[in-house]
């Protein structure tokens, strides 16, 4: 495990794809996820979009902006298909294989993180299919899951980029189903598929993330971090660590401003108090187990509203304070990820979207907000 602080960023929408990060790749097709443009496009266009995307989208001139400014560590959202051996899905291990040979030649380590799985963890688009959960209920898919980690350690434990594996992001657990119904937020095109769809246990968590512990310690060396995401509740996690025997391990949680459900964040000082105590609470967690924030951004409410009427340097100030307010809270941990580090520029620059740029970290530091 790295000494130093983590100082990460995400390469978000890159093998896996969320369409309001790239919308021009769902152009002129009714998808709106993964699974749909995978489906809804003839074989060999669907192919050639896919493999010019990721041919183009990132890149080793990114890597060395990314070492340049100052990111020490890249969290590579990587979907089940990855090897290639999940029809009509386009495998991405090619890709992958070169971020590995961008990381090592420009210094930075790479967190592999799988991040969607068969019928998806979570319903929400980043899982792969919008209005779906039902990955869970499928022993043979959990199991395709397990396996396909297990690969990926085989395929690059001797790597001295390699930072570790995260086995599944954003399980989406009852009481966050509860909160957002992401059946509401992302109505499912396939009803018959989507029926049945039900949050991810944390019964059912704990156990899956035992065996996939288990089997990637047994590949993995113990320099190599195996982490965990939270299914969206740090309090939940204290048990499950005290009462096990782990080595190098590591809890991932996640916080968006914008989506953390209170209608009072809507100013900087209560940016600050509410960063403050997330903070307090990752320090806490980490007496029993290191904590990395592996998602955050600096896109918020206050932004959004009121940026019509604001100068740039009212602008730029406020995003300082709240970086070094975010990075502190981070820093009771062990660090953090950036979610993302870039957009396409008709992502951000359309009517109605006013501050989204603040999603692209590579943007955000550009234009003097954010200094890694």
């Amino acid at each position: 495990m790295m000494k130093e602080k983590i100082k990460g960023v995400n390469l978000g929408a890159w093998l896996v794809l969320e369409k309001w990060m790239t919308p021009r790749l769902f152009d002129r097709t009714p998808s709106d996820d993964e699974y749909c443009l995978a489906h809804d496009m003839d074989p060999a266009p669907y192919e050639e979009k896919i493999k010019t995307h990721r041919a183009t989208f990132i890149t080793e001139g990114d890597f060395v902006k990314i070492a340049a400014a100052g990111f020490n560590v890249v969290r590579i959202p990587v979907p089940y298909f990855i090897f290639g051996d999940r029809k009509p899905f386009i495998g991405c291990l090619d890709e992958l294989d070169r971020a590995f040979n961008w990381a090592r030649a420009y210094g930075l380590e790479v967190l592999i993180d799988l991040h969607t799985a068969p019928c998806s963890q979570n319903a929400f688009d980043n899982g792969g299919i919008s209005g779906v959960c039902k990955w869970a209920q499928h022993p043979e898919e959990v199991e395709f899951v397990l396996d396909v980690l297990s690969r990926l350690a085989e395929r690059y434990k001797a790597d001295d980029a390699l930072f570790g594996i995260e086995v599944l992001n954003e399980p989406l657990t009852p009481e966050m189903w509860d909160i957002i119904d992401p059946q509401d937020q992302y109505e499912p095109r396939d009803k018959e598929l989507a029926e049945g769809s039900a949050p991810v246990s944390f019964a059912f968590l704990y156990d899956f993330y035992q065996e996939a512990y288990d089997r990637l310690r047994e590949i993995l060396p113990s320099d190599k971090t195996i982490v965990f995401h939270d299914g969206f509740d740090l309090l939940k996690w204290e048990g499950f660590f005290k009462e096990r025997e782990f080595d190098n391990v590591m809890l991932d949680t996640h916080h968006y401003l914008v989506f953390n459900g209170e209608p009072d964040q809507e100013n900087l000082k209560n940016y600050q108090v509410h960063l403050s105590r997330i903070g307090e609470q990752i320090k806490e967690i980490s007496n029993y187990v290191p904590v990395v924030a592996g998602e955050w951004c600096l896109f918020n409410q206050h932004i959004a509203k009121n940026k019509p009427n604001m100068t740039d340097d009212e602008v730029t100030d406020f995003y300082n304070e709240l970086w070094q307010a975010s990075v502190d809270a981070w820093n009771k941990g062990d660090g953090y990820f950036y979610w993302t580090y870039k957009l396409l520029i008709d992502t951000v620059n359309t009517p109605n979207k006013i501050g989204k740029d603040a999603w692209d970290v590579s943007r955000a530091i550009a234009r003097g907000w954010a200094k890694v």
